[in-house]
């Protein structure tokens, strides 16, 4: 493994040289290689040697452990390099092993956070074995069980859709630690897969997919299998607390990860239309497609700023993850599906192909659909904010004192990630919702007021609505009513750390300007009513002009503009 210790980003610098231009064609982990692979439902080996030459799962084990993850918003703007050539890739090789060691770092001992940390810097894997087919997103219901015996624990029961459970040294379970049920009858289990006795454990046969065709997905049974007490991961009967407290780094991260299928189906796009031309005139200059294009690049700069912000509060803001994380998925799998599916429109019948140099956008088309689904559906999503709306609605909501800079500026300082602090119940300040009305005390640009205090009245709307919510109204069977209420709340934290993003942006850059806030606010504004409005066409011109430029310097379309190889 590379021993590259250096900041993030020379360490983002020197991943992009080892990844290489995907547009090579003579690239082995280029967007050529990655089609073909996929064809054959793999991820290139060209691509898994360049990150494991990196030394790529370090950067899923704390700085305190040997590793290099410090920041969630560092490691999430890293893995942007490996997710816009292949997703697959980017969660088969690489984050799936963060799905498991997340809980390890949250309620593991000293001795079984060591092991795990020295399996990852020696490039070997972590399987997290939560889900059944069964119960989908209702992990509190399984059925795989855990039950001592002799100073032991015997597994019994099945696990399902699993990645990379071939190839794991070692497998976080969820089990069932108490027969009678009841809050605390889940537990985690910490197991290399060496212990389990061959025997009594039978591995399933892959599962195959449309999307993520690359990432190996599997399963195992196992009958009377005996494991060591000691693989207890935290308290017994503790293990749904840990996943409160642990996914709330996953259900960002991952999420914000996506965002670079976007940036990858919108660079396509233009490569596209660029070189194209129809009916006497080149395709980039239709008033359709430069539409459709300034509202894929508007919307992919909200999902980076609303994703950043989150990331961050999990050091700043470490009460308001258990709200803030679902708000995250939710809103950007939506958002980030719409706009690739209004960028195939634009692609038209080069969408489908599956050859030439275009053909890695049926990819993305294809392996973004999981964001929607994948680790938690966007509707349990809803259910998990839920709960905390009326606890949000009178007591953080109303005269929210404005998040700090931290949240928003990319050159702050950030206290250290502690996942066993963070909170699994909200706190009395939503600093995200402060933000936003404080904007608008402020001197904004005419343009903005109007888009920003439409948020804000939205905001008031709602803790007007939540604060009379029932304990009855917020179960899984909510009406379609009320789950709007927390998809509503979504678009407002999205709208405010967009906000945030513009107050804190570099001077003189493009995201201190204001015609990208209201791009992205008026698209908002739509979406939060379900018909997402087009970019107002006073500010169109100038996200298209920002747009080329990028393209031209191979920059990053997202919020940060880095470049590219």
């Amino acid at each position: 493994m590379s021993d590259i210790r250096t900041d993030a980003g020379t360490r983002m610098e020197a991943l992009e040289e080892r990844l290489g231009d995907p547009w090579d064609p003579a690239n082995s982990a280029g967007f050529a290689a990655i089609v073909a692979a996929d064809e054959h439902e793999e991820t290139p080996e060209g691509g898994r040697a360049a990150l494991d030459g990196f030394g790529i799962l370090a950067e899923f084990v704390p700085s305190s452990l040997g590793g290099r993850l410090e920041r969630v918003d560092h490691l999430v703007e890293l893995m942007r390099s490996v997710y816009r050539r292949d997703p697959s890739l980017g969660l088969g090789h690489c984050s799936s092993s963060l799905l498991g060691a997340v809980n390890v770092w949250t309620a593991g001992s000293p001795e079984q956070r060591r092991y795990a940390a020295d399996l990852l810097l020696g490039g070997n894997k972590i399987s997290c074995a939560f889900h059944e087919l069964a119960h989908g997103n209702d992990i509190g219901s399984v059925e795989f069980a855990a039950t001592p015996a002799d100073g032991r624990l015997l597994l019994n029961g099945r696990k399902e859709s699993i990645t990379n459970l071939d190839r794991a040294d070692a497998v976080v379970f969820l089990a069932r630690t108490d027969p009678a049920g009841g809050p605390r009858s889940n537990s985690q289990l910490f197991v290399p897969v060496s212990s389990l006795d061959p025997e009594r454990t039978r591995f399933l046969p892959r599962f195959r997919s449309v999307g993520m065709r690359g990432v190996r997905l599997g399963g195992i049974t196992v009958d009377d299998c005996p494991v060591d007490a000691a693989a207890l991961l935290g308290a017994r009967g503790t293990g749904m607390e840990t996943i409160a407290r642990a996914f709330q780094l996953t259900r960002i991260a991952l999420p914000a990860m996506s965002t670079a299928m976007l940036d990858t189906a919108l660079r396509v796009t233009l490569h596209h239309v660029l070189r194209r031309r129809l009916y006497g005139r080149g395709v980039a200059d239709i008033p359709m497609v430069r539409t459709t294009l300034a509202n894929a690049f508007a919307d992919l700069l909200l999902c980076e700023a609303f994703a950043a912000a989150a990331a961050r509060s999990l050091h700043v803001l470490p009460e308001l993850g258990s709200v803030y994380a679902p708000a995250v998925k939710y809103l950007l799998a939506g958002v980030l599906l719409d706009a690739v599916e209004q960028l195939s429109l634009v692609m038209g019948a080069e969408f489908y192909r599956r050859d030439g140099e275009h053909a890695v956008f049926q990819k993305m088309t294809r392996d973004i659909k999981p964001v929607a689904f994948g680790h938690i559906a966007r509707a349990a999503c809803l259910s998990a904010m839920l709960p905390q709306l009326p606890v949000l609605a009178r007591r953080a909501w109303r005269d929210a004192a404005p998040a700090p800079a931290a949240l928003f500026a990319t050159d702050s300082e950030l206290p250290p990630l502690d996942l066993a602090g963070l909170r699994i119940a909200v706190g009395r300040q939503d600093g995200l919702a402060g933000t936003l009305g404080a904007a608008l005390d402020d001197d904004l640009p005419a343009p903005l007021r109007p888009v920003v205090d439409a948020h804000a009245r939205r905001l008031e709307m709602l803790a007007e609505a939540c604060a009379g919510l029932r304990p009855r109204d917020l179960s899984i069977a909510a009406s379609v009513e009320v789950r709007d209420l927390a998809a509503g709340y979504a678009s407002v934290l999205a709208a405010a750390a967009s906000v945030g993003t513009w107050q804190h942006a570099t001077p003189g850059g493009f995201l201190a300007r204001p015609e990208w806030l209201v791009a992205a606010l008026t698209r908002l504004t739509g979406r939060a009513v379900g018909q997402p409005e087009d970019v107002p066409a006073e500010v169109e011109g100038a996200l298209l002009e920002e747009l080329l430029d990028r393209h031209d310097r191979t920059a990053s379309f997202g919020v940060s503009a880095r470049r590219y190889r």
